[in-house]
């Protein structure tokens, strides 16, 4: 089992930064791959970002590739998010969630979910 909590989001500007961070409990969160979803109102949650378990590899939405990026610190159990560039489209609630082994774009492939993290981005 693992337990996930999302936080840093926020309002900024267009142009802003704003880094979300996930923090996991459980042993065994270096054998789990992680991923940032997020959820615009009336839309379906989608990909944004996946790292696997040793940090080694990475994979971007190209919505977002060269403006985010993915990272993890498994002795601090903490995933990050950092996004530079902001666009209003970026405005969305977050996830981050984790799958034991390899890393995946569909959603439905991941076991564990956080509850999220609002971020505004204002024109």
């Amino acid at each position: 089992q693992v337990q996930l909590v999302e936080s840093g989001g926020g309002l900024v500007q267009t142009g802003g930064s704003l880094r979300l961070s996930c923090a996991a409990s459980g042993r065994t969160f270096s054998n789990y791959a992680m991923g940032w979803f997020r959820q615009a109102p009336g839309k379906e949650r989608e990909f944004v970002a996946a790292i696997s378990w040793s940090g080694s590899n990475t994979d971007y939405a190209d919505s977002v590739k060269g403006r985010f990026t993915i990272s993890r610190d498994n002795a601090k159990n903490t995933v990050y998010l950092q996004m530079n560039s902001l666009k209003p489209e970026d405005t969305a609630v977050y996830h981050c969630a984790a799958v034991h082994g390899s890393y995946y774009r569909i959603k439905n492939e991941y076991s564990y979910w956080g509850q999220g993290t609002q971020v505004t981005v204002s024109s």
